[in-house]
């Protein structure tokens, strides 16, 4: 079982930067693949980054690629997003998803029904 927290969302103008973390309970995180999706209103949920249980390899939605890293530190049970260049279309509910990174071929999952632990979300508004 994994719990999962996401934390750093907020509001920034376009242009801006913001840093989301995701902290996750249990003593195994390093045998788990994240992700991150994002919920904009009226929109379903999409994937926007994965990263494998070392950090070798890493997902991006096209969207954004460039914009987006994908990190973590499984000796703090961390995995971070850190986002640059923000745009309003980023604005969304950002939510971080953890799997036994065995399901995941060791390369990082890109679909949300792949995952099986969910955390609440943070917003993320990006004004103009």
């Amino acid at each position: 079982q994994v719990q999962l927290v996401e934390s750093g969302g907020g509001l920034v103008q376009a242009g801006g930067s913001l840093r989301l973390s995701c902290a996750a309970s249990g003593r195994t995180f390093s045998t788990y693949a994240m992700g991150w999706f994002r919920q904009a209103p009226g929109k379903e949920r999409e994937f926007v980054s994965a990263i494998n249980w070392s950090g070798g390899s890493t997902l991006y939605a096209d969207s954004v690629k460039g914009r987006f890293t994908i990190s973590r530190d499984n000796a703090k049970n961390t995995v971070v997003l850190q986002m640059n260049s923000l745009k309003p279309e980023d604005t969304a509910v950002y939510y971080c998803a953890a799997v036994l990174d065995a399901y995941c071929s060791g390369l990082g999952c890109s679909r949300q029904n792949e995952y099986h632990y969910w955390g609440q979300g943070t917003q993320v508004t990006v004004s103009t």
